[in-house]
């Protein structure tokens, strides 16, 4: 299956520098900033460098190095918020794609939440 990036994204932006951010962690593969809209006490977006769509995108066809560094990057942003299982009862990482997963910007993203008890991810419908 084919992706179409779109390079006018809001992250794509961020990426180039032509949107500020309050970064919590940058790596060579990976760009973590705090959410402008937090629904949580800590809600932090953790986007790949590279032009990937989705979390599918991603697995497919980033580069071992890519995967590597943003899995680790993820583990390093939760022990530094303090959202980890060593220091905390849980939190929640969400990534949405497509048009049925609700995903508003075309670029991978996982939301790590924590701080407080989430709730029920699904509603039935």
């Amino acid at each position: 299956m084919p992706y179409s990036y779109d390079d006018q994204n809001i992250f794509a932006k961020i990426l180039r520098g032509e949107i500020p951010n309050d970064t919590v962690l940058e790596t060579d593969h990976t760009l973590a900033f705090r959410d402008i809209e937090p629904q949580a006490p800590v809600h932090v977006l953790v986007i790949p460098k590279g032009p990937y769509v989705s979390y599918d995108h991603f697995a497919a066809e980033a580069s071992d190095a890519e995967i590597i560094d943003y899995t680790r990057a993820i583990a390093k942003i939760c022990a530094q918020e303090g959202i980890s299982l060593d220091d905390n009862p849980g939190f929640r990482m969400i990534s949405n794609a497509g048009a049925h997963g609700v995903q508003e910007v075309p670029h991978l993203h996982v939301h790590l939440l924590g701080g407080r008890r989430m709730g029920r991810m699904v509603q039935p419908a």
